[in-house]
């Protein structure tokens, strides 16, 4: 598929800031998220959904500025910094001192189990300065260390075994956490980030501690997410995320698809990896190469199911090559036989062109990745999933149209059985 970086980008963009702008009254002062309940313990660990909206009131605003649940079951929830000309939210933590781009906190049957703050993003906040950087790395460091009363123990980056971030981590019985670099930061700053959890807290929370990054998830054990009702067959229990406004729209849905396998990345260290431009996006050709090239460091494999190319679909070959053309049918078939073993598709497209349930905005097109979680044989629909928060986790088109709409359709699965 040939579908540029800046295509990659409108798709989000359309949606976003529409939205928002209608969403919000104008405001002449900057508002303060003061977000340091998450990282002070015990009382993190006390938090429920319901003080989430106590202690950040959404007030004579028409959408809650601070955050925005990422699910409808109220089980993860994103605080964003905001600069939109209209409303500007900044996020701090540890008495104002140190700011942050997000804050992603995650419950389990109401029960606080951990955040992830992004303390600096390339896509986010672009370029920082060294020394910023280290102000902010050593401040959180030594609050830690105070919060759960132990000594670090030093994370070296092994890019050849697939250890990309360096860092520190501390795990005692008040709890466990992870702080984190891109390996490479005193040359390119890509981001700074944090996790912190109860002790218990398992998922990316105790993926991000283990010595080599790998899915926690075996392959055997993906069937037990498909279920099926009333003729939908989808894959369930994919974790959300929001992408924001940037084109991040293929590093997202990566991410998603690495936390559901239980591995520890986010967007944003996929970014660097993919060498993603935050105001252009990431090309379907740039994260197929990539990708290839780092799947067997995450214990995953990655393919290129099929591409784009004049009226149909065809093979790719060697990642840039075309290939033999793909009958009609094998869309349905590759979708049904990878849902059917619990495997979602990274399915780029071109959005905007047929409808689909529930509607987008209908200024809303160009090129964007989804991901493609079910099928309903019976009414001839494709069932997916877009990375923009509650509301948008399961949703659907017709086969048919998801055919003609496709630009690239790509797998990646554990390769522990």
């Amino acid at each position: 598929m040939k579908a540029s970086s800046r295509i990659f980008r409108a798709a989000r963009t359309a949606l976003a800031l529409p939205f928002l702008i209608g969403a919000f009254a104008l405001g002449d002062e900057p508002l303060v998220g003061d977000l340091d309940v998450f990282v002070t313990l015990p009382d993190a660990y006390q938090l429920t959904p319901d003080d989430l909206e106590a202690r950040y009131e959404q007030g004579s605003w028409n959408r809650n500025p601070y955050f925005k649940w990422l699910t409808d079951d109220r089980s993860r929830a994103i605080f964003q910094r905001k600069d939109l000309g209209n409303l500007k939210v900044d996020l701090v933590i540890l008495g104002g001192t140190v700011p942050v781009e997000e804050l992603v906190v995650d419950f389990e049957d109401g029960r606080f189990v951990g955040i992830t703050v992004s303390i600096h993003n390339r896509g986010d906040g672009g370029k920082i300065s060294l020394e910023e950087f280290t102000r902010r790395r050593d401040a959180v460091g030594r609050h830690l260390g105070e919060q759960l009363q132990v000594r670090p123990s030093k994370r070296e980056a092994r890019p050849t075994q697939g250890v990309l971030t360096q860092g520190y981590a501390w795990v005692s019985a008040r709890g466990k956490a992870v702080l984190e670099s891109n390996h490479d930061s005193d040359q390119s700053i890509e981001f700074l980030r944090m996790r912190l959890a109860r002790r218990d807290a398992d998922g990316i929370f105790e993926a991000a501690l283990q010595a080599r990054p790998g899915a926690s998830v075996r392959l055997s054990e993906l069937p037990r997410f498909v279920r099926k009702e009333d003729g939908d067959v989808f894959i369930d229990e994919i974790p959300m995320v929001d992408q924001g406004a940037k084109g991040y729209c293929v590093v997202a849905s990566v991410q998603r698809l690495f936390e559901f396998y239980g591995i520890s990345c986010d967007m944003h260290q996929l970014a660097q990896i993919a060498d993603s431009d935050p105001e252009q996006g990431t090309s379907s050709l740039e994260i197929n190469k990539q990708l290839k090239r780092i799947d067997y460091l995450f214990k995953t494999r990655f393919t290129c199911l099929a591409v784009r190319h004049g009226n149909g679909l065809v093979e790719l070959v060697d990642g840039q090559y075309v290939g033999k053309p793909i009958p009609d049918a094998k869309f349905g078939e590759f979708i049904r036989k990878n849902v059917d073993q619990g495997i979602p598709l990274l399915w780029s497209l071109e959005v905007g062109l047929y409808p689909e349930d529930p509607p987008l905005q209908e200024q809303t097109s160009g090129g964007h990745m989804r991901m493609i979680i079910g099928y309903n044989d019976e009414k001839g629909e494709v069932i997916f999933s877009d990375s923009w928060g509650a509301g948008h986790e399961r949703k659907r088109m017709d086969a048919e149209n998801a055919l003609s709409a496709t630009r690239g359709l790509f797998v990646m699965k554990p390769t522990t059985r």
